[in-house]
């Protein structure tokens, strides 16, 4: 007992001590308060910002109700009716959760209703599609949002002006147009796409202009006019420009994975397929101003979207969606629908712009008895200008001429029809090219049948001819066609058994390169289609791609290392098919020639120019010979450059190796080994002995 009292007493005057040392007492209340002069830098964005990103604000709720005014006013008994006719229109916007019609005391409806969505994605496109809407001669629907009335009730009572802002100088986009050699440029991505550079296509090496590693995210692109570079980014868009490629704007949208440019370059249509992943941020379909950078008009894409999703006029002043059954057409600048309706269009299928007029094609699919249709439909007038019904059909596709002036519908067609209780069964194919004339009076058609299967067609961007690549895709074949006022297109030349499967078209068009890319091997032929001789025939292993300059001058083939893992590069060829360049990178992923503007020059003077071509080749032959020259001056001053060089460095080793000389004789005691032969007049001398022959003697 005594030993436990004087454990438990030790123990004591241990925590006694402990407590000392800390300065507090266990009966103290801890302080937690901060230090007098403490100042708390940390915000609450900065300690819970994925958090207050999910805090319920006071519009939430709010934002998704919008307000139609203009309604009928209906008794009692006709409410029903009314709200069906009123969810058939706006249902179309997105999933309504909750409607609201007030009533007076007769039970009459008042003339305005609330309606509100899922979505305020949904209300806002509610609101820009529906406003204005014409139900009837008498009703004409109003529709905003329930927030609008605040935000116009704070409207102050006197307007002040906006601040004009600074005018930012952008230097001239265009610098590249104005080489004096016309030397066009480029980009390629490598590094499994970590690093881009920008080269300029010089003779008689390419010149590096950029490089950037981490420019882009994903992928990068130049716009139609090659004014803009374009590269992704996880919070949005950015542009580039100049000829030090300076960030132009940007274009805030998370999680971006597609990008548009309209064909003048006037708007940018970003999409974010997967907007879940990015709380807060609901907008996934964007149309902006590139000039002013602003957000023009949000889009909600019905069902699964195929990219483009929008299609765009050659003038930027339309663009169009499909939807089911039906087309919606828009207008810019104000971004509305066009005649404030859509054109209904049972059972379209696709459509496409002409490349020069405000021209709409598009085909709707078989409907029991009714046929296919290809309509031809003029904008904004919505005129059917012509139309031709199809039967059997079972696909189309339509290929425009790049100038216009022709239509191609590639029709995929079924040999036999067969029915039996009422159950109709296909089989067998075929396939037919039906041409439109569209620059001829009342637009003739004309049809071209093949029986074999079709891999590819394809335009001549300027002229009147097309090629297509039928039959077996190990042996297939080349057919052209030419088409001429009035007349049926007419076979001009067939090349058989060709290992093709796609065709490359030059600029200017004349050439043309039968490729067999992937899985053929790399196969190239050069084609001159003036008298539809073989320029050439080469090959490029396992090549991925082809792409012509935008003058038609120089084509490049490439080996992909996203696609193939070994040998990958690009090769450089002249239009007539003679490699110029090889270009063998580890991991070069893509290449891209960078657009150029269209021509000044009207038809008439290029035709002159192409007349006296001869004319020019000696200016540039001379030129061609000045390069070379200049070339040749410069290696050879590189040369005596490095001779130099070398000189001076062997001159310095060798008073260097003299002055270690006493050295190596202390060493070798005083026997100079250096000069193992030496005459009398210091000549060094080398004996060297080789066998010549053997002789053996018998001696008896």
């Amino acid at each position: 007992m005594a030993k436990k009292k004087d454990a438990d007493k030790s123990a004591q005057n241990t925590d006694g001590n402990k407590q000392e040392k800390n300065g507090t007492n266990e009966d103290e209340e801890p302080n937690f308060d901060d230090p007098e002069g403490y100042v708390d830098n940390i915000s609450d964005e900065d300690l819970l910002g994925d958090l207050l990103k999910q805090k319920p604000r006071e519009s939430d709720g709010v934002e998704s109700v919008v307000v139609v005014d203009g309604v009928p006013q209906v008794g009692p008994e006709r409410i029903e009716k009314l709200s069906s006719v009123i969810n058939k229109i706006f249902s179309k916007f997105g999933p309504i959760v909750n409607e609201y019609y007030p009533k007076n005391e007769q039970g009459h409806t008042k003339g305005y209703i609330f309606l509100e969505y899922s979505n305020p994605n949904h209300a806002l496109e509610a609101v820009k599609t529906t406003n204005n809407y014409k139900l009837d001669k008498q009703h004409t629907f109003i529709v905003n949002l329930f927030t609008d009335f605040k935000k116009y009730e704070e409207i102050p009572d006197e307007w002040e002006p906006p601040e004009p802002q600074p005018y930012k100088d952008l230097g001239n986009l265009h610098y590249y147009m104005l080489e004096p050699d016309a030397y066009d440029q480029y980009f390629i991505i490598t590094g499994n796409g970590s690093t881009v550079q920008v080269w300029q296509n010089s003779a008689p090496e390419p010149t590096k202009l950029e490089e950037r590693a981490r420019w882009s995210d994903t992928y990068i692109r130049w716009s139609p006019l090659g004014t803009y570079i374009a590269t992704f980014h996880k919070k949005g868009v950015a542009l580039w420009g100049g000829s030090s490629f300076v960030q132009i704007t940007r274009f805030s949208h998370n999680g971006v994975q597609f990008l548009d440019f309209s064909p003048c370059e006037k708007y940018l249509v970003t999409y974010s397929p997967h907007v879940e992943d990015h709380p807060g941020d609901q907008k996934k379909l964007i149309v902006w101003d590139i000039r002013t950078g602003l957000e023009k008009r949000t889009f909600v894409p019905d069902g699964p979207a195929v990219w483009p999703i929008f299609r765009w006029s050659h003038d930027d002043k339309y663009f169009a969606r499909i939807g089911e059954h039906m087309l919606s057409v828009y207008e810019t600048p104000s971004f509305g629908l066009l005649d404030k309706k859509s054109i209904k269009i049972a059972g379209i299928r696709d459509f496409s712009w002409s490349p020069s007029d405000n021209v709409l094609a598009y085909w709707m699919a078989e409907d029991k008895d009714v046929p296919a249709r290809v309509t031809l439909l003029e904008i904004p007038s919505r005129n059917e200008i012509r139309s031709k019904n199809l039967f059997n059909v079972a696909d189309c596709k339509m290929h425009w001429q790049k100038s216009g002036d022709y239509l191609c519908v590639n029709v995929n067609r079924y040999t036999k029809i067969t029915k039996k209780d009422k159950d109709i069964k296909y089989s067998g194919m075929y396939y037919n090219f039906e041409i439109f004339h569209m620059r001829e009076k009342q637009i003739p058609v004309d049809s071209v049948e093949i029986k074999e299967t079709i891999h590819a067609f394809a335009w001549e961007p300027i002229g009147s001819k097309f090629a297509i690549i039928h039959g077996e895709a190990s042996n297939a074949n080349v057919s052209f066609y030419g088409v001429k006022t009035g007349q049926a297109p007419i076979l001009l030349k067939r090349f058989e058994k060709k290992a093709c499967n796609s065709l490359f078209w030059a600029p200017s068009g004349q050439f043309i390169v039968l490729a067999g890319l992937r899985n053929i091997g790399g196969t190239l032929d050069f084609v001159d289609t003036n008298d539809f001789t073989i320029m050439n025939s080469s090959e490029h292993y396992s090549a991925c791609d082809v792409e012509w300059d935008p003058t038609g001058r120089y084509v490049v083939t490439s080996v992909s290392f996203w696609k193939v893992k070994v040998d990958t590069g690009y090769w450089l060829w002249s239009f007539q098919g003679k490699i110029l360049k090889r270009f063998n990178i580890d991991t070069f992923c893509a290449l891209s020639w960078r657009p150029r503007l269209p021509t000044l020059l009207s038809v008439e003077q290029q035709n002159q120019i192409k007349k006296n071509l001869k004319k020019y080749s000696n200016q540039f032959e001379s030129k061609d010979r000045m390069r070379l020259s200049k070339a040749s001056k410069e290696l050879i001053e590189k040369r005596a450059r490095l001779l130099k060089e070398f000189a001076e460095y062997r001159s310095k080793q060798m008073e260097k190796w003299n002055e270690l000389k006493p050295k190596r004789l202390a060493l070798r005691n005083n026997v100079d080994t250096d000069e193992l032969v030496s005459d009398k007049n210091n000549v060094d001398e080398e004996i060297v002995e080789f066998f010549i022959k053997e002789e053996k003697t018998i001696i008896d």
